[in-house]
């Protein structure tokens, strides 16, 4: 076997000094211990206790991946296969188990111990404050829904830059924050599995004020580091250059891209966002000085979760004013002939859209400073591809990564400022209603085995590209 010195030579895709490779992943989705050490319930350990049937095979996330408990082996193993960062999130719930209050000093080891045990590896911690996970105690009094949620999220946002602030420089207010506005309140994917786009936008409002009053909480606190938004940029493509199929395009990214794109970045909401809004009578509850706060708390950081394109057209009937308001009344969803697909997950597979996002953001976002901070493929059923030795063959995943970092690779050829890769996930985790339907990770998880870790085909792969700063 070649050493990564005689391999070097053959490497075609380098990538910038200090790239930074590694993973994502959240708490909730990893950590299990749902009820340990004075954590409160979240809103997913509620649903599951009172709808256990939403939940692929009736899995709850009440043990999950048990980083809480495998956080040693776990960061070692990252080390092992090339992770330079590590995106993880802080549960809310753990942290002030009624959503604001008493902090949980259980809590605060915890994550103190992670956080350290990262920096002694060297990897280094990429911090997300909200991936999800609304305290039970907050939802009951509306979640988002409430301003009083903003205040308290501004508290919990400033508590964990005191507490770890001294070690960790890249911090992240909201992961993919339109999702709970879908899953929540328009397609009854999320608890609280409401149908209402008034609710929708006000849960949206609150969630980008919350983003904003935390990012100034960060410099009046005079931080030593940058803090930023993740978010999921699904590029709207038009069906044909019909005039029509255009404009529904356009509708359709300013819905579900720009609508928290803009605020975060520019500091301003779509105007043609705001326009539809305004018809439909839609309008948040908004108080004076919001949009300053807003327009002056814009972020340092962009985090982009890409893993599907969406494909658009124009309405083909009249809308039903029975209905209620959904996006969809605008444009009508498109399923483009021949498109290679994940069929495991039953998304398209579309490597060339990261490069139109990195394009995008350059060209018209100030060419802010970004990284891919999710990107991968849910497979149901891997244990199939498992060899003799007990390593699970991906090559399906490495070809999925690969192709997408040969698209980045051109975008930072023409001047994109995309310093890394995060991959979704390290370890196969649980995802949500889904639980452990399809596995992402780079590392297997076995649930029968007291979730014994085994390195997949792609986990070494990584390794070498990480390596050699390239592939």
């Amino acid at each position: 076997m070649k050493t990564i010195e005689e391999t070097t030579e053959t490497v075609q895709y380098h990538f910038p000094e200090g790239f930074w490779w590694g993973s994502s992943a959240s708490a909730t989705q990893t950590e299990g211990a749902a009820d340990i050490d004075g954590k409160g319930k979240n809103i997913w350990d509620y649903w599951y206790e009172i709808e256990p049937n939403r939940f692929f095979n009736g899995v709850g996330p009440q043990n999950t991946s048990q980083f809480y408990y495998k956080y040693k082996e776990d960061i070692k193993l990252m080390k092992e296969i090339g992770h330079n960062s590590f995106r993880l999130s802080i549960s809310w719930s753990r942290m002030f188990p009624k959503g604001k209050g008493e902090v949980n000093t259980k809590a605060v080891d915890f994550y103190n111990s992670v956080i350290d045990e990262m920096v002694e590896t060297g990897i280094e911690p990429f911090v997300n404050l909200y991936h999800f996970d609304m305290p039970m105690a907050l939802q009951e009094i509306g979640g988002w829904e409430n301003r009083d949620t903003v205040d308290a999220f501004e508290f919990y946002a400033a508590t964990c830059f005191q507490l770890f602030g001294d070690r960790v420089a890249k911090w992240f207010t909201h992961n993919e924050p339109i999702v709970p506005v879908e899953g929540g309140y328009l397609y009854n994917f999320h608890y609280p599995n409401i149908v209402d786009f008034k609710k929708a936008v006000q849960v949206g409002y609150h969630t980008i004020l919350s983003s904003a009053k935390a990012i100034k909480k960060y410099r009046d606190m005079n931080m030593d580091g940058k803090i930023g938004i993740i978010l999921n940029l699904t590029p709207s493509y038009p069906r044909s250059q019909n005039p029509a199929d255009l404009k529904a395009s356009k509708i359709a990214d300013a819905f579900f891209n720009r609508s928290f794109l803009d605020p975060s970045v520019k500091g301003e909401f779509p105007s043609d966002l705001v326009a539809i809004l305004k018809t439909e009578g839609f309008m948040p509850a908004m108080e004076a000085g919001d949009l300053d706060i807003i327009q002056q708390n814009t972020v340092d950081l962009l985090g982009i979760n890409y893993y599907q394109p969406r494909r658009v057209k124009a309405k083909e009937h009249a809308r039903n004013l029975d209905a209620p308001f959904l996006p969809e009344l605008y444009f009508d969803n498109y399923e483009m002939p021949g498109r290679k697909m994940n069929h495991h997950r039953g998304w398209e597979i579309y490597e060339k859209g990261i490069y139109d996002i990195l394009m995008n953001v350059k060209e018209n976002y100030g060419n802010i400073e970004c990284f891919i901070s999710e990107n991968g493929m849910g497979v149901e059923g891997e244990e199939r591809f498992r060899d003799e030795n007990g390593m699970i063959q991906d090559d399906y995943r490495i070809e999925f990564i690969s192709e997408h970092l040969k698209w980045a690779h051109k975008a930072i050829s023409e001047g994109s400022n995309v310093k890394g890769y995060h991959l979704w996930t390290f370890m196969d985790n649980w995802s949500w209603s889904n639980a452990y339907k399809n596995r992402y990770g780079f590392v297997s998880v076995d649930l029968d085995n007291d979730a014994q870790r085994t390195v997949k085909k792609s986990g070494y792969w990584f390794k070498e590209v990480a390596n050699q700063n390239g592939f």
